[in-house]
């Protein structure tokens, strides 16, 4: 069972519309799949044809109460074969109050425990998740192993995402376990030269990171939101159907976290190179590093360690690449900022002022 989470700070991104017609491409694909709408606005109960005023339960009976963890599948609501619902309402959003006096290790791991009592016949759980990385998030980031995020492409969606990837990096650090991101470029109007080089920009940021689906404007998608259907229901033959099928069979090609190269044993016949980076600052508390050998999520696939020198603190980083030119920067304290101790700086994608590392 692959859980992965759609999450962005943003709203208008298209997390929902993501979560929704992609559940109906993998479901028109053979697979088994449940949607976890996890935003108080229930715009993916909405989009599945389910009017959250009429259900009698919904996710805060599951998340709120005590034992609510095993209430799960009886909230849960069979849209079509193969395809269910865990709905939400606007009672939601009165979650982090009604939890406020719990741990928060217990408090982010309600979904995790309510996940963990169904049985083991879903081939994908998707979840949609609010446009704010609050508790709600939290909860969906503890339980998922992948998380997709939409991105519109324009300038101020990039700027923004990262910040986001560095929440999700640092989450992934509190919860224990890794957490595999991909990027997915939403809103684009290829009849635009300003969408035709955002798009670039946002491929040569995340490169292997992005997805190679792109999920153009299409107005069908939008009425079939309205009509309570997945996409390649309301209308198969649109560019809307498509690109969802498209990133359907994507994500499906590419295997769970543990098919992925990048989790595999490294392989000693690989060009990779060590490369080691040494970072000094005795004010520092934490540092993390992020590039687009990384994806841009901190200290993803870096061996971190901290030692003392006298009253400074040394960060060592260390990574394996590829020979070939790299961008990064350092997030100290939670500021991003370029690499004090390299004087190779070029402008990135993206507008900021990135540290260049070459590997050779």
């Amino acid at each position: 069972m692959r859980t992965i989470a759609i999450v962005n700070q943003k709203g208008g991104c298209g997390k929902t519309t993501t979560t929704v017609n992609l559940a109906g491409c993998l479901v028109d694909g053979g697979a088994s799949v449940l949607v976890i709408d996890m935003d108080p606005q229930a715009h993916s109960t909405l989009a599945l044809g389910m009017d959250p005023e009429e259900l009698d339960e919904n996710l805060y009976e599951v998340l709120a109460e005590p034992q609510g963890a095993d209430k799960l599948d009886r909230i849960l609501v069979a849209i079509d074969d193969n395809l269910d619902l865990a709905p939400s309402g606007i009672v939601l959003s009165a979650l982090e109050q009604k939890l406020a006096g719990e741990r928060a290790e217990r408090r982010t791991e309600r979904l995790a425990d309510a996940v963990a009592t169904l049985p083991n016949e879903y081939d994908f759980v998707l979840i949609d998740c609010p446009p704010n990385v609050g508790l709600l998030t939290f909860n969906a980031l503890r339980v998922a192993r992948e998380v997709i995020v939409p991105l519109e492409t324009s300038f101020f969606a990039i700027q923004g995402v990262q910040k986001l990837l560095e929440t999700i990096g640092l989450l992934a650090d509190r919860i224990g376990h890794e957490l595999t991101v991909r990027i997915l470029p939403t809103l684009y109007d290829g009849r635009t030269r300003y969408s035709r080089e955002t798009l670039t920009e946002i491929r040569d940021l995340f490169k292997d990171v992005c997805f190679d689906t792109v999920i153009r404007t299409n107005v069908k998608l939008r009425e079939a939101a309205r009509r309570g259907l997945p996409i390649s229901g309301y209308s198969p033959s649109s560019n809307g159907a498509r690109d969802y099928g498209s990133l359907a069979v994507e994500l499906e090609a590419a295997g769970p976290p543990s098919d992925h190269p990048a989790d595999r044993p490294a392989n000693p016949l690989d060009n990779d190179r060590e490369v080691v980076i040494h970072f000094r600052d005795p004010a520092a508390s934490d540092v993390r590093i992020a590039g687009d050998f990384n994806g841009w999520v901190p200290d993803k696939d870096v061996n971190s360690r901290i030692e003392s020198t006298g009253e400074t603190r040394v960060w060592t980083k260390v990574l394996r690449l590829r020979p070939g030119t790299y961008h990064y920067r350092y997030i100290i304290d939670g500021e991003w900022r370029e690499d004090p101790a390299n004087p190779h700086v070029e402008s990135g994608p993206a507008g900021s002022r990135n540290s260049v590392l070459v590997v050779r």
